[in-house]
């Protein structure tokens, strides 16, 4: 694990500053926030998955080993508290170094550091007198809700001495979440250097492709290409389908043999710095697309490039989805997938048989970033500085009876990641071919 963050110290002091005035402003009286990391996993037996911080975590600490948690309080002269790993020689030897409690005050900027082992003597401590407890229950540790469950338990037993449990538990990702969704300079630099690497890889796909390799060896050069230029790998893990492996949205088997004449989607995503790209393209094996396959890869383009082109400060992802669902449905029916009046079939969600899922999503350290979608019951307004995907798709089940013989089996989803500026948007991931005439360019053997 690294033993500096990625960015400097200052950064993060920032951003907590931020979370504990935003604290001070939801609270009524003192009010402590806690952010456990995200527990280790076993893959099997004895092996453990690679560990990744939590997304949280990390946008406020730079910190990244296992065990850690964090604490903001509006308390006192000491509002960061973190609580690491102890350093241990041994220990070291076998899994790497170890910030320890020094590392955690001189290189992340904690204002003062325990040993994880000390957390449940030193959290009723900290907890004091605060009115309001920020936690996120039922969050991505059981085991820890269960931990904080039993403090709390505790400190309503001392009532009669004086000790009291915070009387009111909220969820702090309504700061943090919230500060996440709009990305500072340093987080888009991040962002680009993703998306430098994910480019790279979706190329090397498009060029090395032939009729009889197989997922795996796409997947596989994906891989290189995200680790050699200095990423972590990917950010999610990566769909490579072949034809009609392209129909089932969230493949990830990548073990087919391409064959002559289909189409390949590639979904995937480096990470850099834990920030993460999200691209999807969809090429021809073979090089170059069949009649049938251009027709629905550009019915599937034009309602990617209509969202892009509305986004700007004060559009909402809702519509961008409803400008999507318009063209799809509308091509749907010149396709002879469906059959009707446009508004009715809207209306009646007919696009669903062929089109699935929503048009887009947040994108920052997570690949579904956090960040709600509306306020107060309404779309929420995008706003500079907002990062999100653009991903319309076109999926044609090979055993639908009812889809034009020619149509059945094909995939196709196109992908972007869209920077909200001022004046309107910067597509990020542009570069990477799009079109038909640029996609069998990259193709070119």
């Amino acid at each position: 694990m690294p033993l500096t963050p990625a960015f400097e110290a200052s950064v993060y002091k920032t951003r907590r500053d931020e979370v504990l005035r935003r604290m001070r402003e939801m609270a009524s009286g003192a009010a402590i926030a806690i952010f456990p990391a995200m527990p280790v996993a076993t893959r099997n037996s004895d092996v453990e998955h690679p560990y990744r911080a939590h997304s949280d975590l990390y946008w406020l600490t730079g910190f990244e080993e296992p065990e850690a948690v964090a604490v903001l309080s509006t308390q006192g002269d000491k509002p960061f508290t973190l609580f690491v790993r102890p350093r241990d020689k041994e220990k070291e030897i076998w899994t790497g170094r170890r910030a320890g409690t020094e590392g955690a005050m001189k290189s992340f900027g904690a204002d003062q550091a325990f040993e994880v082992g000390k957390l449940d003597d030193e959290l009723p401590r900290l907890v004091g007198s605060a009115r309001t407890l920020f936690y996120r229950v039922g969050g991505d540790d059981p085991q820890f809700d269960t931990r904080m469950a039993k403090l709390l338990h505790a400190l309503r037993a001392r009532a009669r001495a004086g000790v009291n449990a915070p009387p009111r538990i909220e969820d702090p990702g309504q700061i943090v979440h919230e500060l996440r969704l709009r990305k500072e300079a340093r987080e888009l630099d991040a962002l680009r250097k993703a998306v430098g690497l994910t480019r790279k890889g979706h190329l090397a796909c498009m060029r090395a492709c032939r009729p009889g390799m197989h997922e795996y060896d796409l997947h596989a050069l994906l891989e290189r290409e995200f680790r050699q230029g200095g990423g972590r790998g990917w950010g999610y893990y990566p769909i490579v389908a072949a034809g009609e492996n392209a129909t089932v949205l969230h493949y990830n088997d990548n073990c087919m043999q391409i064959r002559d004449g289909e189409l390949v989607l590639i979904d995937a995503g480096a990470e850099y710095d834990l920030y993460t790209a999200d691209v999807t393209r969809t090429f021809p094996a073979s090089g170059r697309f069949s009649a049938v396959q251009r027709a629905c890869y550009q019915l599937v383009l034009d309602a990617a490039d209509t969202c892009i082109a509305a986004a700007r400060p004060g559009e909402t992802i809702e519509g961008l989805h409803e400008k999507a669902v318009r063209i799809l449905t509308e091509g749907m029916v010149k396709l002879g997938l469906l059959k009707g009046e446009v508004d009715q079939l809207i209306k009646e969600n007919a696009h669903r048989r062929y089109y699935m899922h929503r048009t887009s999503h947040w994108l920052g350290l997570d690949v579904h970033d956090a960040g709600s979608y509306s306020i107060d019951g309404k779309p929420r307004p995008l706003e500079a500085g907002m990062v999100f995907t653009v991903e319309p798709g076109l999926y044609i089940a090979s055993d639908d009876e009812n889809a034009p013989e020619e149509l059945r089996g094909i995939g196709i989803r196109i992908e972007d990641d869209i920077l909200v500026t001022d004046s309107g948007h910067e597509n990020l991931t542009v570069s990477i071919p799009r079109s038909v005439k640029d996609v069998e360019a990259a193709c070119t053997r």
